[in-house]
């Protein structure tokens, strides 16, 4: 093997380990990315579909931070407000007796907004994917 051949094969293989961790590190961090972006969305989501009386339990949606682990990475949406699931699930109510006197049906806030995450999730998977595609394609 002549050494042009060689210099020639090393500089190609070179560029393609180069171009290859450049793209691993754009995928790197993807997950944890667009997770962020869709449940920031969907608790925006959550926050219009929530009704308000006083506007508290509105205030109260949150979501924790992103956490990577063995399974992949998982976020949590939150609401701090102690009535807030039977707003969410629906309740019975009761006389002063302790008997049921009918059900006050839920408005599945929380529902709709995983519904409208994993929605935008796919969205922008594949968004990102073909950015990723565009830009190391040649």
């Amino acid at each position: 093997m002549s050494s042009s051949n060689y210099r020639n094969n090393k500089a190609m293989i070179d560029q393609f380990r180069k171009e290859l961790m450049a793209e691993l590190g754009d995928i790197k961090e993807l997950d944890k990315k667009i997770l962020n972006q869709a449940v920031n969305e969907g608790v925006a989501d959550i926050k219009k579909n929530t009704p308000v009386d006083s506007g508290s339990m509105r205030k109260a949606w949150r979501s924790a931070p992103a956490v990577k682990g063995a399974e992949g990475v998982k976020k949590s949406i939150v609401n701090t407000m102690d009535y807030s699931s039977y707003v969410n699930d629906g309740h019975r109510t009761v006389n002063k007796a302790g008997e049921t006197t009918g059900f006050v049906p839920g408005h599945y806030m929380l529902e709709k907004g995983v519904s409208y995450i994993n929605k935008r999730l796919v969205t922008l998977f594949k968004a990102e994917i073909e950015r990723i595609g565009k830009k190391y394609d040649k």
